[in-house]
């Protein structure tokens, strides 16, 4: 029962049909754990129910005026309060080891989804979403299933009882089990609009959050426009209907609540009632008027448990609903998981990288530029030679990056660019490294062969040395990686936000996604990252776009001496950039147009200076 073993070597494969299915199988595979607390349970709520009968037992033989057995009654509820005691501390540890491990499985799979889907994850659903998935809804599916134990427990501890009762009075033991079963019925009709309610509720608090991680990500941008206030207005009222849904979805938990503590009160004084009229009657000693009481009064226990359980069951439906939306994500129409071709890293290096969507060829060993004109077009294209499912394409089918339209506006006819991108979409043939698709190499293989490095790439917080300690060749030191992208000044800005490193840079600390660094420094530390990774293939989007023009001159010339041998696709439209290039790659209306370096391209080919000079030029022929 050590949670030592936690995280789980392999969290499992969890049966996705369905959130009920999903539920089963993170209940199945607590079987042991599952087991040890129903049986705490029963002993505990057992002995629990047990005292009653031995008090009932005592007083009756203090009528009879039998010593003996009143000492024997009181040693048994002694003994039964000891064994009450130790199974309920047992039977505490044992739910919270499941409701942990539960929890701590989930996060481990939504955790290995992430890292499955890369870039892509935030391509197909809200990051907001993410967060809640593996934070709130983690724990209330952990609690369902640490729940159900005692719910088996305390239902078998019900039947006995009542058995118990109908064998000593049938009447009332028939009175104790109809009547509870009567009570927990009642509980149903209340589980619909209760699981709609905060269904409600869940999802407006995951647009609650999506919005507030936007404004945390976006804050520099919103205070050089002065555009905090209305941010904040716009979380305000998103915050406000999450509380009235809250408001909403207490209410019915309340009335729940009332009629769990209401109904078995009743139902107690009810049965007692017409128990003191036995004993009035003759018809019931004392002492079984006690124990009835004892019993009757020990099943209201039992049914908050169920009611708890009914409550736990509605939350948890709604919240494994959301975990299966995140976890049946897959990285491909056919997911290559299972795919048994195979790649060395030796042969990635010698092989040219092609894309059949586009006639795109990047030559091995050689700094290829491509320059697209439409940053979407250019972000498809990084995916897809990365093996990566395209930007635009959701698991629901989807468009993941729907333009925005202003309410009442007329919805615009699609441009040559957006088409672009839809050429490159789910569908389009996988990008081939040495004549191998990437989709049919598996996961690891395809990663270890190319990287894709993001326009937008994330520093994660800890040290500079934790940056840089990931899976490489060993080839680039973190210090030369750093020299080649000019990292000086940021170096220089960690050390000064770190005194604790005492002038050593790679101990100085990196913020949160680096939001003490500039936009420039956090993509040059993040671009020598992807250096110092030393992949066979290195697909750069935008590298540069947030550093001036003379710091990008020099990162230029970094980066084609740090990546000689290495095949490197850059997509750029800085001619600085392109100039360095090897070849150079036009890509219009999603198919190759020009090849050539550079400078021939800029006295050769109008469109090509018309994208990279940003100049006027006639309209091309529209393409069908």
């Amino acid at each position: 029962m050590s949670l030592i073993q936690l995280p789980m070597s392999d969290p499992g494969s969890p049966d996705l049909t369905s959130p009920l299915r999903f539920l089963r199988w993170l209940r199945r595979s607590q079987r042991r754990g599952q087991l040890l607390a129903v049986l705490w349970g029963v002993l505990q709520m057992g002995a629990q129910a047990a005292i009653p009968l031995l008090i009932g037992r005592g007083v009756q033989a203090a009528v009879d005026r039998d010593s003996g057995a009143i000492w024997l009654c009181g040693a048994g509820a002694f003994l039964l309060g000891a064994v009450q005691a130790a199974a309920a501390t047992m039977l505490h540890r044992q739910a919270v080891w499941n409701w942990i491990t539960a929890a701590s499985q989930i996060r481990q799979l939504v955790a290995r989804q992430a890292s499955r889907l890369g870039a892509g994850l935030s391509h197909r659903i809200a990051t907001g979403e993410v967060v809640a998935v593996s934070s709130g809804d983690v724990e209330k599916i952990g609690w369902f299933v640490e729940i159900v134990a005692r719910l088996w427990a305390a239902v078998a501890v019900w039947l006995a009882v009542s058995a118990v009762v109908l064998v000593r009075q049938p009447v009332l033991g028939l009175a104790v089990l109809l009547g509870v079963l009567v009570l927990a019925v009642s509980i149903w009709p209340l589980i619909g609009p209760f699981e709609r309610r905060f269904d409600e509720q869940r999802s407006l608090g995951g647009k609650a959050s999506e919005l507030a991680a936007d404004t945390v990500a976006g804050l520099r941008v919103l205070r050089g426009i002065g555009g905090e206030q209305l941010f904040l207005d716009r979380y305000r009222e998103a915050s406000q209907k999450v509380r009235a849904a809250a408001v909403r979805t207490a209410r019915v938990w309340a009335v729940m609540r009332a009629q769990q503590v209401l109904l078995p009160g009743a139902f107690v004084i009810g049965v007692t009632w017409y128990g003191a009229h036995l004993v009035v009657t003759g018809a019931l000693g004392i002492g079984d008027l006690i124990a009835v009481y004892g019993a009757t009064a020990f099943l209201a226990g039992p049914l908050r448990v169920l009611g708890e359980a009914a409550h736990a069951w509605t939350v948890a439906r709604v919240s494994a609903g959301r975990a299966v939306r995140v976890l049946s994500l897959a990285r491909t129409d056919g997911d290559s998981e299972a795919a048994t071709a195979t790649l060395t890293l030796d042969r990635a290096a010698r092989s040219d990288l092609h894309d059949p969507a586009t006639g795109l060829t990047a030559a091995a060993g050689r700094l290829t530029a491509v320059v697209c004109g439409d940053p979407d077009v250019a972000g498809a294209l990084a995916d897809r030679l990365g093996g990566h499912l395209p930007r635009s394409t959701e698991a629901d089918g989807t468009d993941a990056e729907a333009p925005v339209r202003v309410v009442g506006q007329a919805p615009r006819a699609a441009t040559a660019t957006e088409g672009s991108a839809d050429r490159l979409g789910a569908g389009a043939p996988s990008a081939r490294l040495g004549g191998i698709a990437l989709d049919e190499l598996s996961l690891a293989g395809a990663r270890a062969a190319v990287l894709v490095h993001d326009k937008e790439p994330v520093l994660l917080s800890g040290t500079l040395a934790e940056l840089f300690d990931i899976p490489s060749s060993g080839r680039v030191a973190p210090a030369e990686a750093l020299a080649a992208v000019r990292a000086d000044d940021a170096l220089d800005a960690l050390v000064d936000n770190s005194p604790e490193a005492e002038g050593d840079p790679m101990r100085s600390r990196i913020t949160e996604r680096g939001r003490s660094l500039s936009g420039g420094q956090r993509q040059r530390l993040a671009l020598a990252r992807s250096l110092v990774a030393d992949p066979p293939v290195l697909v750069l989007d935008e590298p540069t776009s947030a550093v001036d023009a003379h710091t990008e001159s020099r990162i230029a010339d970094g980066l084609k001496e740090i990546r000689k041998g290495r095949t490197t696709v850059v997509l750029a439209t800085s001619p600085l950039l392109l100039d360095r290039a090897d070849q150079v790659v036009l890509v219009q209306d999603g198919r190759v147009v020009a090849t050539g370096t550079h400078r021939e391209l800029m006295h050769t080919d109008p469109r090509y200076r018309s994208v990279v000079t940003r100049e006027e030029t006639a309209p091309l022929e529209e393409t069908a």
